[in-house]
């Protein structure tokens, strides 16, 4: 099978290193499911995971988590899919990764494709929208619906993982949701996908929450340079506020301190890593996200498409996303043509 990776450990985290590889295609086992691949798309993780590979056994090194395609069988253990069934999924970090022709997954991480998408589409929303799900409504235990009352703060909402959060938000919730970004294409970008305000990230944020007269923030979603942005959260914060990060970088913490604010952290794939007992919770809130697509209640972030899957489009999406000007997914669909034998 075709694929995108590391034969070898490289020497260094270059783009450059990554290579396209033929593969024998794996079995399933157990509640694996094997499924054939038809777009991935790009995420910020992604380009997190290249480098030198310390473990021999892990080699071949396949990148990529973001995915939707087809199951093509499944182990003695599965009952949630059938062959032939249109998936999404995010996949999991300690196993290999998305950009293959075929890939086991666990069924417990995985739901149905949203019916009215196709996979292109499909594969710019799972690991965006687990992170957002989870931001929301498991580490700030915010109500999904529309009695729940206060003010969002997405900071980075044009992004994947800020254009689903601000959505699901915005559909799901009673809170105003206020976005922040610093261009004029980003800022109609989070209009469009849910923000009710859009503030400048690069200025001073707190004047800008008071001249829209909101009030101090209840959550704030650090999205993207949380540490950058501490002494603007500490203003505009309110006492017994809420602050989830995704980025682990070092963090000033003063400013919050005397706030007695809760500081959370979103790993999304916190519960495949450590097999936890509700690790089908990712199912079922891809099941719900898959629901509302088909509702016609969220969309799909996907706003550039790259084909087909090789390592040049995956090195070009690579570098797209390390630019950090990105709006929305990077997509990539379809493998190259199979070419014909002697």
């Amino acid at each position: 099978m075709r694929a995108v990776g590391y034969a070898a450990s490289p020497p260094d985290g270059s783009v450059e290193h990554l290579a396209d590889l033929d593969l024998p295609p794996p079995t399933p086992t157990g509640r694996d499911l094997l499924i054939r691949v038809e777009a991935v798309s790009v995420n910020p993780v992604d380009t997190k995971q290249r480098g030198p590979v310390g473990d021999p056994a892990r080699l071949p090194r396949i990148l990529g988590f973001d995915a939707a395609g087809t199951v093509e069988a499944a182990g003695e253990d599965a009952t949630l899919f059938r062959p032939g069934d249109a998936v999404f999924y995010a996949g999991a970090v300690d196993r290999p990764g998305s950009n293959q022709e075929f890939q086991l997954v666990d069924e417990r991480l995985v739901a149905r494709k949203p019916s009215r998408l196709d996979f292109a589409d499909a594969a710019a929303l799972p690991l965006t929208a687990i992170t957002a799900w989870e931001t929301l409504f498991d580490r700030f235990r915010i109500q999904p619906d529309l009695s729940e009352k206060g003010t969002l703060l997405v900071i980075g909402a044009a992004g994947g993982v800020g254009s689903i959060a601000t959505q699901l938000a915005r559909e799901l919730t009673g809170l105003t949701v206020v976005g922040t970004a610093s261009r004029a294409e980003s800022r109609d970008f989070a209009l469009d996908h849910g923000c009710h305000h859009v503030i400048d990230h690069s200025q001073p944020m707190a004047p800008q929450i008071e001249a829209l007269g909101l009030g101090p923030v209840d959550y704030v979603f650090g999205v993207t340079r949380t540490p950058d942005h501490m002494a603007d959260i500490g203003l505009l914060i309110r006492p017994f506020g809420h602050l989830c990060v995704i980025d682990s970088a070092e963090m000033d913490l003063s400013p919050i301190r005397f706030k007695s604010v809760s500081l959370h952290f979103e790993y999304m794939f916190t519960r495949p890593v450590f097999q936890t007992a509700d690790m089908i919770e990712q199912h079922r809130l891809l099941a719900e996200v898959s629901r509302l697509v088909d509702a016609g209640r969220i969309r799909s972030t996907r706003t550039r498409t790259l084909a087909p899957i090789s390592a040049e489009t995956v090195r070009e999406a690579h570098r797209m996303s390390e630019t950090g000007r990105t709006l929305g997914k990077t997509v990539i669909a379809g493998w190259p043509a199979a070419t014909p034998e002697a």
